[in-house]
């Protein structure tokens, strides 16, 4: 699977490029499915937000509304209750996945329940768009920061840990102050391991454990 892990959709060019060399082909020639699930374990999660996730009518943090040949919506919670073969049969159709922030800790709990964590390195060529927690649910934690229900789901603050690396996304951000780079230098010191801190203009992309960040804003690496 090649991975576009974003903190906040497809922002500007540098991302859309990326996005672009990763998908092989135009995205109007490309199928996608999205993935609303994180959005409902967040505290300040609705059904108008996830409508408008869905619906492409959400321009701070663009995804759906990027111009797919076609786009179907992918509900993690619901995949328990059909035959595995059918919804599988719509992921390995799909050339992207587009999957919405929210709570990282409730997305993984879902990706595990549904069997979709279990699929995903077979799919060699499909993209993965994560937007927020849609990013850093790839990774081996989250940091007790970013634990948007307290207890969380899943109990830890671990997540797939299908990339080595953490994520701080949002990086200062003027409607979180508490995503400043000194609370980034804190968070990562208590991750402990490899970790990025990303603004809302830039993103990690990752293709056969080839890590490059994307960026037309500001970042930082913070080593182990």
């Amino acid at each position: 699977m090649k991975l576009l892990l974003t903190s906040a959709g497809i922002k500007n060019a540098s991302i859309r490029d990326a996005l672009l060399d990763l998908l092989g082909k135009p995205i109007a020639d490309c199928n996608a499915l999205c993935i609303p699930t994180a959005l409902y374990g967040h505290p300040h999660g609705s059904p108008e937000a996830t409508w408008r996730f869905i619906s492409g009518r959400e321009p701070r943090c663009p995804m759906s509304e990027l111009g797919w040949k076609s786009v179907g919506v992918l509900e993690l919670t619901a995949l328990p209750s059909m035959p595995r073969e059918r919804w599988e049969t719509w992921v390995r159709a799909a050339d992207v996945l587009l999957v919405n922030g929210g709570d990282a800790l409730y997305l993984c709990h879902w990706m595990r329940q549904s069997g979709l964590a279990d699929l995903l390195p077979s799919l060699e060529q499909t993209v993965w768009v994560g937007l927020s927690a849609g990013s850093m649910v790839m990774t081996p934690r989250v940091g007790a920061a970013f634990v948007e229900s307290k207890p969380s789901i899943t109990g830890d603050d671990r997540t797939l840990g299908l990339v080595d690396f953490s994520i701080f996304p949002h990086l200062d951000h003027p409607d979180l102050p508490e995503n400043t780079m000194a609370d980034a230098e804190k968070w990562a010191r208590d991750i402990g391991g490899p970790a990025y801190a990303i603004d809302d203009e830039s993103a990690i992309r990752v293709v056969d454990g080839a890590v490059e960040v994307v960026s037309e804003g500001q970042w930082k690496f913070f080593a182990r």
